[in-house]
């Protein structure tokens, strides 16, 4: 897919890299390391200057009334510089789901302040996120919340008022964001369903652990939950709504997620073309130089097929799980390219080629793999007929 963006879409995007092109390389790992795990005042600059967090939420709830397609192309030069920010996780996946479950209440509270970047939030599952969402798997069985048995988090509801309990592991951005979104196992088995809850970041019973990550730029963190008073997002129903909302949401996650895949390969190619060029200027030897630049060849070929996927995704964000796979394995093959290319040459490259691989490795253990990505998708589609059926 060809993709033409509008004069305000190119602007969106000229106007985020100029932001961003004075924050890349080791600034971006500075800021990693810090107790918030980003760079806070350039997180309050993009929103203030271009309204990054709020650009996909309705203008009645201060947003900028954009698609999923402007918010992928900020995930896409995000990914080139690989942002350490919130944005994922309360833009991509609390956001939607506040918009689709919460009350009218519940939006006109929180969507402002998202908007606006006052409020950070994270989604907690305690079993796999790719299952929650359904990328990976069918998520009505609810293993991952609990599954109805001890363990997860269980919702009670002992005097009027909702309490959790349990603990969720590796949770982005967990450690930072002031509201969680918990979902959690509530009813036990005479009403067995996965709700979702409101927590707020000081609930007396938490405790939050942050862990050391392969990527440090996509932090996470252990949540652990004892008795914590919690609102219920949204109404007390039979949680299929709860569920259809999390399929929503990670799709249009995982084509936010492939955006961003899909601007890191292709900065990672822009870098080691640059590289390749001033060895060829150097005297390298002419075949040697033919021969990287068939490497470099196909390396084009694989992020221009990870950015049609992705701009196909945000127009049909049904699409969005078979981009993400299409873009984890352009980033892990530009990257790994990449890094043979840089060898042995001891420059800060090489070693901002090796930040890539691991951003590549993260984001698949994180929703993917690509391979389970695109096996879900096909079961969904009925791609393959049942065993002992006629196709």
């Amino acid at each position: 897919m060809d993709a033409v963006l509008t004069a305000d879409q190119d602007r969106i995007r000229r106007a985020l890299r100029d932001v961003l092109s004075d924050h890349s390389g080791p600034d971006m790992t500075a800021a990693a390391r810090t107790p918030a795990g980003y760079d806070t005042e350039l997180w309050a600059a993009l929103a203030g200057q271009l309204g990054l967090p709020g650009l996909a939420l309705p203008a009645q709830y201060g947003g900028k009334d954009r698609t999923l397609t402007e918010l992928a192309l900020a995930f896409e030069e995000t990914g080139r510089v690989l942002l350490p920010s919130p944005l994922l996780s309360t833009a991509g996946l609390a956001a939607p789901l506040i918009t689709a479950l919460g009350t009218p209440e519940q939006r006109s509270e929180l969507l402002p302040r998202i908007a606006d970047a006052s409020l950070t939030c994270a989604l907690a599952v305690p079993g796999s996120l790719a299952q929650a969402l359904a990328l990976t798997g069918d998520n009505t069985a609810g293993d991952w919340a609990g599954g109805g048995r001890a363990g997860g988090i269980q919702a009670r509801r002992p005097g009027g008022g909702w309490t959790l309990y349990g603990e969720a592991g590796q949770v982005l951005d967990g450690h930072s964001a002031r509201l969680l979104l918990v979902a959690a196992h509530a009813g036990g088995f005479p009403r067995s369903r996965a709700l979702l809850f409101l927590l707020d970041a000081d609930a007396a019973g938490l405790t939050r652990t942050r862990l050391t990550t392969l990527d440090e730029t996509r932090p996470q963190a252990v949540l652990q939950l004892r008795d914590c008073p919690a609102r219920l997002l949204g109404e007390d129903d039979d949680g299929s709504g709860v569920l259809a909302a999390l399929a929503a949401a990670g799709t249009g996650a995982a084509a936010l997620l492939a955006a961003e895949a899909a601007g890191a390969a292709g900065y990672t190619l822009e870098r080691t073309v640059e590289h390749v060029r001033a060895r060829e200027r150097s005297g390298s030897p002419t075949d040697a130089v033919r021969a990287v630049g068939h490497r470099l060849a196909d390396l084009y070929v694989h992020v221009q097929a990870a950015r049609s996927a992705v701009y196909y995704a945000a127009v049909d964000p049904g699409a969005g799980p078979l981009a993400l796979a299409q873009g984890l394995d352009a980033l892990r093959t530009v990257a790994g390219e990449a890094v043979q290319l840089h060898a042995g040459t001891g420059s800060a490259k090489e070693d901002e080629a090796h930040r890539y691989v691991k951003r590549a490795a993260a984001d698949e253990l994180l929703l993917g793999p690509a391979h389970r990505l695109r096996s879900a998708a096909a079961e969904r589609s009925g791609l393959f007929a049942p065993a002992g059926t006629a196709a």
